[in-house]
């Protein structure tokens, strides 16, 4: 069949908590540490998907996703750096980058009426539209994907990037509200035949539940 491939198998990771997420601040191309709990994420997840037998691990170049990248190439069997790519960024969100929902709501109600309804065309000062960002992260993962035929790659990465891959493997409109999780340190799975993205698994978090006494 035309365009297609042996299927690539991909596992998509968001990055670890950071202090941003809980205080619920737009991190965007910011470049935030993980938490200490994010840290936590990464191991238990790194420890869920030791044995995945990845033929590569990519990962946005931010520090939250390289360092949960990090964690899960130290959990693999055989040396596997864990490699950079810009693509994979979050969204560029300009001027509301460091600032809360509710700070977002008060200093600028209109642009923030235009990005909570998902408007197209809308940038906020200095940032990415969501035509711009969906672009970008398509064309990234495609590239990857294609190199890969046959074999399983992890791609580390933001919440944003993760719903730009999800509604291109379920046929929803990028300007559709949102219905599905984008937890820290979830693990979700896609295929790639060349011929696009297919959905095989999303949100798994049940390594995320700590043991009966567990210190995180």
């Amino acid at each position: 069949m035309e365009g297609a491939q042996e299927p690539t198998r991909l596992v998509l990771i968001r990055h670890g908590q950071t202090a941003w997420n809980v205080a619920t601040r737009i991190q965007g191309h910011s470049d935030e540490p993980l938490n200490e709990h994010g840290h936590w994420q990464a191991a238990q997840t790194a420890q869920v998907r030791a044995d995945a037998g990845f033929a590569a691990i990519y990962t946005s170049d931010l520090a939250r996703a390289r360092d949960t990248a990090l964690a899960l190439a130290r959990a693999q069997p055989a040396a596997l750096a864990p490699v950079d790519v810009p693509g994979l960024r979050e969204r560029h969100f300009g001027s509301f980058e460091g600032a809360t929902f509710q700070e977002i709501d008060t200093q600028w109600p209109q642009a923030a009426q235009s990005w909570r309804q998902r408007e197209l065309d809308f940038a906020p000062p200095g940032g990415e539209t969501l035509v711009q960002f969906n672009a970008r992260v398509l064309s990234a993962v495609t590239l990857l994907a294609s190199r890969h035929a046959g074999e399983a790659i992890a791609i580390v990465s933001h919440g944003g990037v993760l719903d730009c891959l999800y509604r291109a493997a379920v046929g929803v409109a990028l300007n559709a509200p949102r219905s599905w999780l984008l937890g820290n340190a979830s693990i979700n799975r896609l295929l790639y035949t060349g011929r696009g993205f297919t959905l095989v698994g999303w949100a798994q978090d049940a390594h995320l539940e700590p043991q009966p006494g567990a210190l995180v």
